[in-house]
């Protein structure tokens, strides 16, 4: 097997031609846009087949650097945190608590369910647990950390196992979100207000509030660098005390604070919070990130796991899908920003954040913005629900 390596720069550089042939795509198949598939999506998983021919016909493997994605991934989450105002966290407060007991409670629904597919196609029951809320709301990290445990469980390729999970989980995950948004929509006609403002996604209607410049741009990434270097800081801080937590946590974190304490404290300040030129940012990052993600993954690697995991991971789509029409979209209110928020659990719970997120994105790009959504999602998501999956996927391991 032979292996060709992009370095970081072209990496980029192809990312961001895969954005495109997944905007060029999507405006030409109403089919993608009608369900509100992004467009990185689009163009990220057209990128991974075409890696697959290659492999099938070279046995060459195509691995990308993705130091870039890393860092475009912190841009994203910063900008989530500087567009937090006090206020929507007030107002947010009881979708917030709803939105983290549902979550809560749907990674043992998930873990239950995953145990119950691995009994039905005659695997061990810790595969269950890698097919369930480690690979899935846990993402490829959460299943790297704990595929050793599984290993001295007797499953001696855990570890291949929970990656193949994730990565078929992160393209359901960015599949089902749309079309779940598109019917709860269209059945309680359902769309966004105008007033509010966009916390990322440009209407695809033009719309000139506000101008963009050079020093519009300017302003947001001197903010964003600022407001990086005061969460790298806490970062370090956190994990001094024994909380590690993931670097855009800290720095989504940090937007929030400063966000609510700058424009106060120095009112002439010109603070880039909830402009269109932060919006446009935002936009470049996680598309580039998603694209990114699923253009760089080797799906070959997943071929030989792919029959019974399929089952697994099938089942696990299925009880997504009814839990979030029938359990949180009625509890979350049955409004838009409830629509917006189902799209994005559905992106959240077999995928990750910025899946949820880009799924959110496609749907309000398309139907008007839901700002309460943009800060209730990523801090359960993002905050929360780390910290209490690893509880849960010890407990159901112990079993």
């Amino acid at each position: 097997m032979n292996q060709f390596v992009v370095d970081d720069f072209l990496t980029f550089t192809i990312s961001i031609l895969v954005f495109f042939a997944g905007v060029h795509i999507n405006r030409r198949v109403g089919f993608l846009r009608k369900y509100n598939i992004p467009e990185p999506v689009t163009g990220g998983l057209i990128a991974a087949l075409l890696a697959l021919v290659a492999f099938g016909l070279t046995d060459t493997e195509i691995i990308y650097r993705l130091d870039t994605r890393d860092i475009l991934l912190v841009y994203f989450f910063t900008g989530i945190g500087l567009n937090a105002k006090l206020s929507d966290l007030i107002s947010g407060g009881k979708p917030l608590l709803i939105m983290l007991v549902l979550t809560l409670g749907y990674i043992v629904v998930q873990n239950t369910v995953g145990i119950l597919g691995a009994k039905l196609v005659g695997a061990p029951t810790p595969i269950g647990v890698l097919a369930g809320s480690a690979s899935l709301i846990g993402g490829h990290g959460t299943t790297i950390a704990w595929a050793p445990e599984v290993v001295a469980m007797g499953v001696k390729n855990a570890l291949e196992i929970g990656v193949a999970c994730a990565t078929i989980g992160l393209v359901l995950a960015s599949l089902i979100g749309g079309p779940i948004a598109h019917i709860l929509i269209n059945r309680y006609h359902l769309k966004g207000d105008s007033q509010d403002t966009p916390i990322i996604g440009v209407p695809f209607e033009k719309e000139e509030s506000s101008t963009i410049d050079h020093l519009n741009l300017m302003a947001v990434f001197l903010t964003l660098h600022v407001t990086i270097i005061v969460g790298w800081f806490v970062n370090q801080a956190a994990t001094e005390l024994g909380l590690k937590l993931p670097l855009f946590v800290t720095c989504l974190l940090a937007g929030i604070v400063l966000s609510n304490t700058i424009p106060t404290l120095l009112p002439k300040v010109r603070w880039p919070a909830r402009t269109k030129a932060l919006a446009v940012v935002s936009d470049f990052s996680l598309g580039l990130f998603l694209a990114m993600s699923l253009m760089s993954m080797q799906l070959w690697t997943i071929a030989g796991l792919a029959g019974p995991l399929l089952v697994i991971l099938l089942m696990q789509t299925l009880s997504a899908v009814l839990f979030i029409l029938f359990v949180l979209f009625p509890l979350m209110g049955r409004d838009y920003q409830a629509a917006v928020l189902s799209s994005g659990f559905g992106g959240f719970a077999l995928g990750a954040t910025p899946t949820a997120i880009a799924n959110m994105t496609a749907v309000t790009k398309s139907h008007g913005p839901a700002p309460l959504a943009f800060i209730v999602l990523p801090l359960v998501a993002a905050f929360f629900v780390d910290i209490t999956n690893s509880f849960v996927i010890r407990f159901t391991l112990s079993l």
